[in-house]
This record gives structure tokens, C-alpha cells and sequence, in this order.
């Protein structure tokens, strides 16, 4: 029913909701992957990989991909909540205590993953930022849609606003520079540094993108989507796509237009930052939009839902997938494993995360086919319900 919690027989398994899991795994990964192998954080990708097939790529991943897919996952995690609070709810479980075990979960998960792993790790923010989402989710969920959207739009459109026209009379100092100085460390010490010259290296890199500035940024564009993800559970509109079939429809349609259109805005008028920042946080959320209805609506469809499955086997060991991935790539291009950090194509990276993720495809289908839950969710259900998990199917 609209405003109220959606029963829990009607949303123990949506394959839209585990098809768009998969689709954020897969989208996160084209956006990590030339930060893997190279020193994205300090230089501009654009000018980096700007002819051939590695130009293509890049613009590719950049219009297609480029923060639409944290939101993607932000808004699936504010859904996962209001799930969790049904099922305590029918349980009699106490959901912000059980929520809280979650999050502490997640927390230490991120700061492993961050740490000794991969810098770009989106964990922590998750984690910490999913606390503030305990004095909301009783919200009704037209008020969560709202709360979320206006927190959103408001200050993203006024400091894009203030960007552009800055560029406009300071193209040069918009402009986008390389950290030449960053970049030779960052390459010195994940080609051939230590394993604890690779955690400073690390502590370093992640700092730069999540000190208290960068963090105010962070939290504005990803508990905004919690709360749209939550209040969307609330009112039934993906349980129940058929019901809302032609507003869905709509929003696909104008989402898609509006989107490409900004994310296309640097390479169609002046890049620099303003153009880039307005293609990320207006564009890009937009394109998550046109994911989430048109996914709805495929999935409905019979011949489109099988087409879409695989997305799917990815999607509900999720979490498993997300650190495999930085598993497999920090082991290859860092110096503990092949050292091919620096030295990489964008073009041959992407084929890598096509193969890789076509593997990863292969292996969740394999695993969910023997068991409830991927290796990091049963590890994760075990601590927050503090009993073991039914793991074998």
C-alpha cells in the first residue's frame, strides 16, 4: 500500500532490485578500474586517454558510467533498509539495534578494504553516513522521496550554477590540472613500494578524497539517495511496477534524455571544472534514475528479464563481488603482485574488467547455485544476527 511498509511475502525477492545490484557491481567497477591501474586520483583522465580506442573508452565510461552508480548503490542500500525494518518488524526485533550491528559490520569491512586493499574504498562512507538514516525511516515515503530529492537538487544546483558561471570568466582557473608531484608517488610506490609503503600510499589517497571538506560533498550526494531508496521501499513503486507502468515510463524517458544530455555538457561545450562538476552531480543522478525505472520495467518483460539474469546472480552476493574485484585487480597491477601499475591502456583495463566480470558472472552463478548466501554475506548476516546462517541450499 502507498505510505505504509510493503508486506514482507511481497518483497523477499525482487529480481529487479538483485538485476540492479549486478548493474551498480558492474558500473562501479568501469569507474574503478582506471583508478587501479593508474594515478586517476591526480591527473585528468580526458587528457590522459584522449585519442584512439583509449579516448573512446574513456568518454564512454565517463557519460554512461561516472556517479551514477554510487547513487545507484546509495538508493538500493536505503531500499535494503526498509526491507531489514520489515522483516524485524515481523520478527519483533528491535530493527535499530540490528541496523546498528549492520552498519559496525560494514564499518570495520571498509576500513580493511580501505586500507590494506584499495584506497577508493565507498564502504566507510555507507557505514557511517547509514547511522543519520535511524532518525528517518519512519518518515512516510512520500516525505522520504522529498526530504532526499530537495537535499539533493538544492545544493548541487546552486554550486554548479556558481561553477559555471565562475568558468565563464576564468576558464583557466577552472581548468583541470595534473599533481605532477603526486603522480610520480603514487606511481613510485604502487609499482614497487613496500607493503607498508603501499598502506601509507593508501592512508594518503584516501584522505585526499575524504577529508572533512570532500566529506560534506560526499555526505550530500549519498544520503540524499538512502533516503529516496528508502521512501521509494515505502511506496511500493518497484514491488509493484506494473501499478505505476506508464509514470515509470515517463520518468525513464525524461531521466535518459535529461541525463545524456548534461553528462555529454564537457565535451560538447568547454571542459573545465564547472562543466565537469554540473556532468557529475546533476547528470550523473539523473542516469541513475534512467537505471532504476528502465531496469523495473525490462524486468518485467519476459524475454528481457532472462537477458538481464546473470546481473542478477552478481547482485545478491553484491558485497562479495564489490571486493573480489579489488582483490583481483590490487594483486595484479600493484607491486606485491605483477607491478603493472602506471603502465596499463585504458582500453586493455577495460577489456580486463570485461573478462573479469564476465568470470565473476560464471563464479556467483556457480556459488548461489549450492549456496543461500556469497562467503561476505554470510559473514555479515552472522554478525548481525549473532547465530549461523542456513548456508547450504
Amino acid at each position: 500500500m502507498k505510505g505504509a511498509m510493503v508486506p514482507l511475502q511481497e518483497i523477499k525477492r525482487i529480481v529487479s532490485i538483485d538485476i540492479l545490484r549486478g548493474l551498480a557491481i558492474l558500473g562501479i567497477f568501469l569507474v574503478n578500474m582506471p583508478s587501479f591501474h593508474s594515478p586517476l586520483l591526480y591527473i585528468d583522465g580526458a587528457e590522459r586517454w584522449s585519442g584512439g580506442w583509449d579516448g573512446i573508452l574513456y568518454r564512454f565510461s565517463d557519460i554512461v558510467a561516472q556517479a551514477s552508480f554510487y547513487p545507484l548503490f546509495a538508493f538500493l542500500f536505503g531500499f535494503g533498509a526498509i526491507i531489514l525494518a520489515v522483516r524485524s518488524e515481523e520478527k519483533g526485533i528491535s530493527f535499530p539495534l540490528l541496523y546498528m550491528k549492520r552498519l559496525s559490520f560494514l564499518l570495520i569491512l571498509g576500513c580493511i578494504h580501505a586500507f590494506f586493499i584499495w584506497h577508493g574504498d565507498i564502504l566507510i562512507n555507507y557505514a557511517v553516513f547509514g547511522f543519520a538514516l535511524l532518525f528517518f525511516y519512519k518518515m512516510k515515503g512520500r516525505n522520504l522521496i522529498l526530504l532526499g530529492s530537495v537535499c539533493y537538487v538544492l545544493p548541487f544546483a546552486i554550486l554548479g550554477s556558481l561553477f559555471l558561471i565562475m568558468g565563464t570568466f576564468d576558464k583557466e582557473g577552472m581548468a583541470i590540472t595534473t599533481d605532477s608531484a603526486m603522480m610520480k608517488q603514487s606511481l613510485e610506490v604502487y609499482q614497487s613500494g613496500t607493503f607498508t609503503e603501499l598502506m601509507g600510499q593508501r592512508a594518503l589517497d584516501w584522505y585526499m578524497v575524504n577529508n572533512p571538506f570532500n566529506a560534506i560533498i560526499l555526505f550530500l550526494s549519498i544520503f540524499p539517495f538512502f533516503l529516496m531508496g528508502a521512501g521509494v521501499a515505502k511506496q511500493g513503486f518497484l514491488q509493484n511496477p506494473t501499478q505505476y507502468k506508464r509514470q515509470l515510463k515517463a520518468i525513464s524517458f525524461v531521466s535518459l534524455l535529461l541525463g545524456m544530455s548534461i553528462k555529454m555538457l564537457p565535451y560538447v561545450t568547454v571542459y573545465h571544472f564547472g562543466t565537469i562538476f554540473v556532468q557529475d552531480y546533476l547528470g550523473g543522478p539523473l542516469l541513475t534514475i534512467f537505471y532504476i525505472t528502465a531496469i523495473t520495467l525490462l524486468a518485467e518483460r519476459a524475454g528481457a528479464s532472462r537477458l538481464l539474469h546473470p546481473l542478477s546472480y552478481i547482485g545478491r552476493m553484491s558485497m562479495s563481488n564489490y571486493l573480489f574485484q579489488s582483490i583481483v585487480c590490487t594483486g595484479i597491477f600493484y607491486s606485491y603482485g605483477l607491478g603493472l601499475y602506471g603502465s596499463v591502456s585504458y582500453a586493455t583495463g577495460f577489456v580486463f574488467l570485461i573478462a573479469l566480470f564476465c568470470l565473476q558472472i560464471l563464479l556467483s552463478l556457480l556459488w548461489m547455485g549450492l549456496y543461500e548466501y556469497g562467503p561476505v554475506e554470510y559473514i555479515w548476516r552472522f554478525f548481525t544476527y549473532g547465530k549461523k546462517p542456513v548456508m547450504r541450499r
